[in-house]
C-alpha cells in the first residue's frame, strides 16, 4: 500500500483544503512514466517527514473537476496546501534530494 493516500473531486476539500496538516497533493496519471518514477520518492518522503507532511496523490484522469481548478496542465504536478491555500508548486519528475530540498521549508 501506498504511504501517499488518494484524494478524489469527492473528498478532496475535506482531506486537503479543510486540514490543519500541510498537505502535499501529488497530481499523476496512470500513463504517467514520470509520475509512475516520482511516486516511490513521494512514498518515502511521507514516511520520512509524516510528523511535517502529509502527501496525498490525485489521479487527474480519474479527477478532471479538481485538476481543472487548480490549472495542472503538466504531470507529474505537486502542490503544497496549508489553510486551504497552495504555497508551493512543483513541477516534473526529479530526485528525492531535489524534492526534499523544494519542501525544506515544510520539512525543517
Amino acid at each position: 500500500m501506498s504511504a501517499a493516500p488518494d484524494v478524489t473531486d469527492a473528498t478532496f476539500e475535506d482531506l486537503v483544503l479543510n486540514s490543519e496538516d500541510t498537505i502535499m497533493v501529488d497530481f499523476w496519471a496512470e500513463w504517467c512514466g514520470p509520475c509512475r518514477a516520482v511516486s516511490p520518492i513521494l512514498d518515502a518522503i511521507a514516511t520520512e517527514h509524516s510528523d511535517k507532511i502529509k502527501i496525498v496523490k490525485l489521479n487527474v484522469d480519474d479527477n478532471p473537476q479538481i485538476a481543472m481548478k487548480y490549472q495542472i496542465t503538466s504531470i507529474p504536478a505537486m502542490k503544497v496546501f496549508k489553510g486551504g491555500e497552495v504555497v508551493k508548486t512543483i513541477i516534473g519528475a526529479k530526485p528525492k534530494p531535489a524534492i526534499e530540498a523544494d519542501l525544506a521549508e515544510f520539512l525543517a
